[in-house]
């Protein structure tokens, strides 16, 4: 309740104000470039510290028939207001150490001046005034209740500036700009809100108040202004602004305005005749302004132009977030009654990433032919014909239950189902949190401890929302209920796909294990390495079938196993030297293989392919690679690119196990022979890498799991360590 609390206050909040928000935002980018388009001129010719006031007050004497008065700007420009030879009055900026004029004093352009005016009132004067300080202080509260939003997502303060979860485009950099720009954009609004008071005379009177009393008793007249003291002591860095005398009359004093007070000087004997301290809400004020508008300060200049604009990418990307929350969860119209489907589909989703999963299975599911029902976690109840409960959950915070499943943990045990069911999780989460995945282990817990629910697989965690891993879990399941699932391509997926033009370069021969090889070259320019993915899109229908791919010699090279009753093998195999293919190069960064240290890439079948890349690619990294297959003719086809490794490699090793000749053994076998490798490469930083058939997968990590016991890993800490990845299917 707490999450839904801030997030629907962080968005009301940005609803009331985003057309003030827009003006302020764009104005303000605007008006940050001023300052340091002024800069730019460059009149800060010297160093304020080492000069003397009575050094400026006597040049400018020097130079002009007579001085009005000496400003010293928030850019360190001395500014003058003088009287010429032509008897003209200009404000000029000078050299303060020579009293040379350095340019006149323009007029402000009218851009900044027509920003700044829309920037304060919105051109409806005090009505206006109002306006701009109500928006500044909505700005402050959205940007308090979003950094709460994000603390939540994070889970502790501690981890506020750690990896996010790859999340899509604009919500991946909302939480990444969010936690940056959260200070300036609260001075932003905080100093907007304290000027709008200072307008509107709500602050404390600010009246200075002069100590008269300052008589002293030094009658000593110096003949010119450099002789004073109080002059040659005082530097131009301490000065703010000076009025000099109208005449010599000696009633007639320099008005001197320091950082921190204001002062009177007798103009003959240089002696302080009275003085006045700023009180607070001036000083505040004065530093608000500089805050607000960073003029005299470059950096700040740009970092609240930054600001500025990114709170336009903020409302943008805000209300991108809001409408794919509401269209991922909202309800499918044509669901059936849930007393009435033998599948129960339960979701707890934060971000609605999860929810978009739970929706493609569920359809998927549907057009198999069954009764499924999908809803929240939080909606959980009795269901009279169900058989099955599925659960996608991601999870919040510090392994917190999301928003619309809160309630699940208390609803669970006190609700009785009619029939024993079979259930199954899926997790989803980012290994870049500690907390990976846990309500779903928690979700996971609760059904393995109630009476009447048996597990159909065991919980199962995706990473960073990985197409691959999910359609690897959908597999799993179809082939566990002997139910035939098709995934279709997710309308974010199809936008991402940008599908090229591919010539066959080479086919060979089907194996005798129905495998062949496929090398291929992009015509145009095309980005890809080993273990990215090449997705082919098959005309009658929309299921996209991804390749893994072996980077060889700039080429992609493609393992296909041939399935008489597939639709995209069969295809593949027609094609002739040649011929051209419409494909899509899939970044696959997740199964990379990374550094210079060593790696064990294990694999059965065509998991072989990414491999055979990854050894060319790696030439002068330590590597063994493990392979697993039927008999040694299945292993024919990939011989020949692995004995060029072999000899363009010696730290290359190649180990082979075939399931139906020989030893009669298995991949996992291998590897459970070589502990002392596994515990070596994983002590040297290395890596492990598998590729193949989930049955593999699963078989090769219950090993894994037992040769870690004679460490100190774990398989979630390899995985959290970036040291154990995975791509099977």
């Amino acid at each position: 309740m707490t999450i839904s609390i801030w997030r629907y206050s962080h968005l009301l909040l940005a609803i009331v104000a985003s057309l003030f928000l827009v003006v302020a935002s764009i104005t303000g980018v605007i008006l940050a470039m001023e300052p340091i388009s002024h800069q730019a001129k460059g009149y800060n010719v010297v160093d304020l510290d080492e000069v003397s006031l009575a050094t400026t007050v006597t040049v400018l004497q020097d130079n002009f028939d007579e001085v009005f008065s000496l400003e010293i700007t928030p850019a360190n420009f001395a500014k003058a207001s003088v009287l010429t030879e032509d008897f003209e009055t200009k404000d000029v900026f000078i050299n303060p150490k020579t009293g040379e004029t350095l340019a006149e004093v323009a007029e402000r352009p009218y851009l900044y001046s027509f920003a700044t005016n829309l920037h304060r009132s919105l051109f409806l004067k005090s009505v206006g005034r109002f306006l701009v300080g109500f928006v500044s202080l909505l700005l402050v509260l959205i940007a308090i209740s979003g950094i709460v939003l994000l603390l939540k997502r994070q889970g502790t303060i501690r981890r506020i500036f750690s990896k996010i979860q790859k999340d899509y485009f604009e919500m991946q950099y909302h939480v990444i700009l969010s936690r940056w720009l959260f200070i300036p954009i609260v001075i932003v609004a905080l100093t907007g809100v304290y000027l709008s008071a200072e307008k509107f005379n709500l602050l404390p009177t600010t009246a200075l108040q002069f100590d008269e009393s300052l008589t002293t008793e030094n009658t000593k007249i110096y003949p010119t202004y450099s002789e004073i003291p109080l002059f040659q002591e005082t530097k131009l860095s301490a000065i703010r602004n000076i009025t000099f005398p109208f005449s010599e009359d000696p009633e007639e004093y320099f008005q001197i305005a320091l950082q921190q007070k204001e002062i009177k000087v007798h103009q003959k004997t240089g002696a302080i005749v009275s003085s006045a301290s700023y009180p607070f809400v001036i000083l505040a004020s004065r530093l608000s302004f500089e805050l607000h508008t960073g003029e005299g300060n470059v950096v700040w200049s740009i970092v609240l132009g930054i600001a500025s604009a990114s709170i336009l990418f903020f409302m943008y990307s805000g209300f991108v977030m809001t409408l794919k929350r509401l269209k991922k969860t909202k309800t499918i119209r044509t669901m059936p009654n849930k007393d009435a489907s033998e599948f129960i589909i339960l979701v707890g989703s934060e971000t609605g990433s999860t929810y978009g999963f739970a929706q493609r299975f569920y359809n998927a599911l549907t057009e198999a032919g069954k009764t499924a029902y999908l809803s929240e976690l939080n909606a959980y109840t009795t269901y009279k014909s169900a058989t099955h409960i599925i659960v996608f959950t991601a999870t919040y915070g510090e392994g917190e239950a999301t928003t619309n499943a809160r309630k699940f943990e208390t609803i669970f045990p006190i609700t009785q189902q009619p029939h024993p069911l079979k259930y199954a999780v899926v997790g989803f989460g980012s290994l870049e949190y500690p907390d990976y995945c846990q309500f779903a282990i928690k979700v996971n817990g609760l059904l393995q401890g109630q009476e009447g629910f048996s597990p159909l697989l065991p919980l199962y965690k995706i990473n960073n929302a990985s197409e691959v891993a999910f359609k690897d879990w959908v597999k799993n399941w179809s082939e566990a209920t002997a139910i035939p699932i098709e995934l279709k391509l997710s309308e974010t997926k199809k936008k991402k796909l940008t599908f090229k033009d591919f010539e066959i370069l080479e086919r060979t021969q089907i194996n005798t294990d129905d495998t062949f090889l496929l090398q291929l070259k992009p015509l145009k320019r095309t980005r890809f390495t080993s273990g990215d993915l090449l997705s082919i899109l098959s005309e009658d229908s929309e299921t996209v079938r991804q390749y893994s791919i072996a980077k060889i010699d700039r080429t992609v090279l493609l393992s296909i196993k041939k399935h008489e009753k597939g639709q995209v093998s069969p295809y593949l195999y027609g094609l002739q030297k040649g011929e051209m293919i419409r494909a899509a190069v899939e970044k696959n960064p997740a199964f990379h293989l990374k550094g210079k240290t060593p790696a064990i890439l294990i694999s059965n079948g065509t998991g072989i392919a990414p491999f055979l890349g990854m050894i060319q690619e790696n030439r002068n990294c330590e590597i063994d690679l493990f392979w697993g297959g039927r008999t040694q003719a299945s292993f024919n086809i990939y011989e020949p690119i692995v004995t060029e490794e072999l000899s363009a490699n010696k730290s290359l090793k190649v180990h082979t196990s075939y399931s139906r000749e020989g030893k009669k053994e298995y991949v996992q076998d291998l590897i459970a022979h070589k502990r002392e490798l596994l515990l070596r490469t994983l002590k040297n930083k290395g890596t492990i890498m598998i590729c193949g058939s989930l049955a593999m997968q699963n078989d090769v990590l219950d090993t894994l799991e037992v040769l870690l016991k004679f460490s100190s890993h774990s398989l979630d800490e390899l995985q959290h360590n970036e040291q154990l990845f995975m791509d099977c299917y």
